[in-house]
C-alpha cells in the first residue's frame, strides 16, 4: 500500500542525516540494526517513488567551498564527488539546464543565488545518494544546492531557507516530473571542524584558501575525526554531546509542516543547545518547504536515533505530497 500511495504522488521530501564515520567507527548491534532497517524502508520508498528529478540541498566541510568565498546558498550546474571517507567519487548527473533554469527562476523571484559551473561536493551530498542508488552514484537527473553551515556570517538565516525552499517548489510547480527534494545534513552534532577563531594560522589558511588536500591530509583528518567519534562515546567532556530533545523537535516540526516556533530560534541558540554543525539541519527545511507548509503529510518512514560514535544525532525521514 506504501509503495502504491507514494508512486502517484508528484513531490517527495526525504530529510537524511549523514555521516562520514559510517562504516568507520563502531556502533552497537541495536544501533546499525534500527539505521540499516531505516535505510532499507527510505531506499524502497525513494524506489517506489521512482523520482525523474531530485533536488539535494547539502552541506561542504572545507573540501569543495572555503572562506575565501562562501556563499550562503550555491546551485551546481555541474559537480564531482571528491570521495572523502567512504563516500565515493566521481560526476553526479547534473542536467545543466534544468540547474541554470532553477537559477534564473529563483533570480527572477529576487532570490539571489550563486552558481558554480565546477561544483565539488563531499560526502555531505554523496553518501545520500551512495545510500539510495550505490556507490557508482547512477542515480536520476539532480541539481546540487550547496547550503553554507559552517562559516558564520554567511549561514542562511531560518526564515531564509523556508523562502528558498518555497521558491524551489514554485519553479517545481511548473515542471511535469517527479521530485524528490533531499535535504542531507544534521541534527546535533558538532565535529571537530575548525573555524576562523582556531589560534594557528596555518588551519585559518587551510579553511580560507580552496586547496586539495594530500592523501596523507586527508588520512590524518579521518583518523582525527574517528577519534573525536569515539571520545563523544565515551562521554569524554571535551565534546559536545547530542541533544535527541532538540532533534525530536526539529523533525516534529518538519512532519507538522508548521514552522514558525522553529523559525524563532536565534543562531547562537542553535549553536549552543544542538552544536556548530547543527546548522546543516537548515538542509532539511530548505527541501520540506518545497512542499506544502502547515499540514502534516504522510510520511512513511521515520526514524532517530542518537549514536555518539558516528556524532550523529542521526535522523532519517521520508514525506510525500500530490503536488
Amino acid at each position: 500500500m506504501m509503495q502504491a500511495t507514494i508512486h502517484t504522488a508528484r513531490r517527495a521530501f526525504l530529510g537524511m542525516s549523514h555521516s562520514p564515520l559510517l562504516g568507520l567507527n563502531p556502533i552497537s548491534d541495536e544501533d546499525q540494526q534500527a539505521l540499516d532497517t531505516a535505510v532499507a524502508q527510505a531506499r524502497a520508498a525513494v524506489h517506489a517513488f521512482a523520482p525523474e528529478l531530485i533536488i539535494l540541498v547539502g552541506p561542504d566541510h572545507y573540501n569543495g567551498f572555503f572562506n575565501e568565498l562562501m556563499p550562503p546558498f550555491c546551485i551546481g550546474s555541474e559537480a564531482t564527488a571528491v570521495g572523502d571517507y567512504l563516500s565515493p567519487a566521481g560526476p553526479l548527473h547534473v542536467p545543466h539546464d534544468a540547474a541554470i533554469a532553477l537559477a534564473s527562476h529563483l533570480m527572477d523571484a529576487h532570490f539571489d543565488i550563486a552558481v558554480s559551473r565546477r561544483m565539488q561536493v563531499d560526502h555531505g551530498f554523496a553518501q545520500a545518494l551512495q545510500v539510495l542508488w550505490g556507490d557508482e552514484l547512477k542515480t536520476p537527473p539532480v541539481i546540487p544546492i550547496f547550503l553554507n553551515a559552517v562559516a558564520q556570517p554567511g549561514i542562511a538565516r531560518l526564515g531564509r531557507c523556508v523562502a528558498l525552499g518555497q521558491a524551489i517548489g514554485n519553479f517545481l510547480d511548473k515542471l511535469p516530473q517527479r521530485t524528490l527534494l533531499i535535504g542531507s545534513g544534521g541534527l546535533s552534532h558538532e565535529p571537530p571542524v575548525p573555524t576562523l577563531e582556531h589560534p594557528d594560522p596555518a588551519v585559518r589558511e587551510r579553511i580560507t584558501v580552496k586547496q586539495t588536500p594530500t592523501h596523507a591530509e586527508r588520512e590524518a583528518k579521518t583518523e582525527r575525526v574517528k577519534a573525536a567519534g569515539m571520545a563523544l562515546a565515551k562521554g569524554e567532556a571535551w565534546m559536545k554531546p547530542l541533544n535527541p530533545r532538540w532533534d525530536l523537535q526539529w523533525m516534529e516540526a518538519m512532519a507538522s509542516g508548521n514552522l514558525e516556533e522553529l523559525c524563532a530560534m536565534s543562531e547562537q541558540s542553535i549553536a549552543d543547545e544542538a552544536g556548530n554543525s547543527a546548522h546543516e539541519s537548515k538542509t532539511w527545511l530548505v527541501a520540506r518547504s518545497a512542499l506544502p507548509l502547515n499540514t502534516a503529510l504522510p510520511c512513511p518512514v521515520r526514524t532517530y536515533r542518537a549514536i555518539p560514535a558516528l556524532i550523529a544525532g542521526y535522523g532519517l525521514m521520508l514525506m510525500h505530497s500530490t503536488r
